[in-house]
């Protein structure tokens, strides 16, 4: 059984090479699909490039040097057949008889005659420099030819053995302007290969980028419905069937989304609705009993007191549900105006001070001086309520807001906005539950911490929804001296009319 185990395993050599291939593919992963595309067309220009340019220049350079040496063997025997018939006469003079022959075939002559050795240009190549090879086949009476480096510089020798005469003829031909042909040509080769590559990156960015266009419309409609956009769409088009088929089944999905986002919201309306009869009733006795509640035994009393905490919980939470319900459906209002901005954070705290019980202190409320002149376009009515949720929210959970600041925000697409911070000294928020500390019925996870109360776990979802109705943002983070920090973020209007 193990040797069938081992048999099946991967060998060793697997592991190794995946292993030391993990690296580049995780570098490849996290090039994206588009740097992916760009990066296969770029791969495939260059390995075109490299297989035709290599191709021309193994083919041109072969056609070249064979051309070359096939010349020079001409030449060269040319050379040797005239020398042999001078070296046949008496006494003949070799210098001028080989420097006539260099001059006729533009090669450097050597010649071994009778034993003595004989050379056109001393200063150029002699005959140590010769191949021995090429030398050992001229001796044994065979023609040989042989390319040699000297000096650096490329060089073909053609050996011809002269029997007749007892002789041995060395023409050399120097090939640099040949060698300096080829060096051009492989740069030429190499700087086109390089320029292919390039090309080849860019059309593959293009390529990408139209191909990978319709992806970018869906990711835009997505972002566009997970922030609220429920009417946006893909647009339809006829082009490409695949791309009709994609732009069909998304547009459809969205369908049933909103259907079902406006179907659970008229849901939670019309229960809304519908509760609110019988908790008037339910209210309306309420108020007689406690008008009463003298007439009561003691534990009667403490029986109608829990009874009058949870019916007005109830109320609540009522009331909120058929505001955010609203929210959801569309028919929320919204009364715009324009309004100083430290004047508004004033009244709003004011307001919202007036409803905490005396055992809570006021905030301190600080406004930036660089706010004097800024105006925002906000509906005051929820503008105050939402102040009023967060002072509430620090009361209960917090122990009471401790300062609300108003001051300088950044830029949100070229214009300036307005940060409102309500602080208080409480527990904070934990990392883990700040993503989900503005959703609607969310109390938190930990008993006795912000959000484990009694309350309708509403308060901050509505500040939200409100904020969003406003144009601004909800945030949170720790305050400077411990404790809680919730910001809302307004943008500065820019003198259009705000209704």
């Amino acid at each position: 059984m193990t040797d069938a185990a081992d048999a099946l395993a991967p060998p060793a050599g697997a592991d190794r090479l995946r292993t030391l291939l993990r690296g580049p593919l995780e570098m490849w992963e996290r090039l994206g699909l588009r740097g992916r595309v760009t990066g296969l067309f770029a791969f495939g220009a260059l390995l075109l490039s490299l297989s035709m340019g290599g191709l021309s220049f193994f083919t041109t350079s072969h056609f070249l040097v064979s051309d070359r040496v096939n010349a020079a063997i001409t030449e060269a025997h040319a050379g040797a057949s005239a020398l042999e018939d001078e070296l046949l006469v008496a006494s003949p003079n070799i210098p001028t008889l080989l420097g006539q022959v260099d001059s006729s075939s533009g090669a450097t002559s050597l010649l071994n005659f009778k034993g003595n050795k004989y050379s056109s240009n001393t200063f150029s190549v002699a005959f140590g420099d010769l191949p021995p090879g090429l030398v050992a086949l001229v001796r044994e009476g065979t023609p040989a030819t042989q390319n040699f480096m000297l000096g650096g510089t490329p060089q073909v020798a053609v050996g011809i053995p002269l029997p007749a005469a007892h002789a041995m003829y060395f023409a050399i031909f120097n090939l640099a302007d040949l060698d300096h042909t080829l060096h051009v040509l492989a740069l030429a080769l190499a700087l086109g290969g390089l320029i292919t590559t390039v090309l080849g990156g860019v059309i593959g960015r293009l390529a990408s980028g139209r191909s990978l266009r319709p992806l970018a419309a869906v990711s835009r409609a997505a972002v566009a419905i997970a922030r609220g956009d429920l009417d946006t769409r893909l647009r339809a088009t006829t082009e490409d069937p695949d791309l009709a088929g994609l732009t069909q089944s998304f547009n459809m999905m969205v369908d049933q989304l909103q259907e079902r986002i406006e179907r659970d919201a008229r849901f939670a309306s019309d229960v809304s609705h519908e509760l609110r009869s019988p908790l008037t009733t339910l209210a309306n006795t309420l108020n007689v009993l406690e008008a009463h509640a003298d007439e009561l035994t003691p534990r009667a009393q403490r029986a109608l007191e829990l009874l009058g905490a949870d019916l007005r919980r109830f109320e609540r939470m009522v009331a909120e549900l058929l505001e955010i319900s609203r929210s959801d459906t569309g028919s929320a209002d919204v009364s715009l105006e324009y309004v100083d901005a430290g004047e508004l954070v004033r009244q709003a705290v004011a307001a919202g001070t007036r409803t905490m019980p005396e055992s809570v202190p006021p905030p301190i409320v600080w406004v930036d001086p660089e706010l004097n002149d800024a105006i925002l376009s906000v509906d005051k009515r929820r503008f105050e309520r939402v102040m009023a949720n967060l002072l509430e929210n620090a009361a209960v959970h917090g122990g009471g807001a401790t300062r609300v600041a108003a001051e300088q925000g950044p830029e949100r697409r070229g214009r300036p906005t307005v940060v409102v911070a309500v602080e208080d000294h409480g527990p904070g928020v934990a990392l883990g539950e700040r993503r989900r500390i503005f959703d609607r019925f969310y109390r938190g996870q930990a008993s006795g911490r912000r959000g484990a109360s009694t309350g309708t776990g509403l308060g901050l979802a509505l500040v939200a929804e409100h904020a969003r109705l406003l144009g601004g943002l909800v945030g949170i983070e720790d305050a400077p001296g411990g404790g809680a920090r919730f910001t809302i973020e307004l943008p500065v209007t820019d003198g259009e009319d705000p209704g």
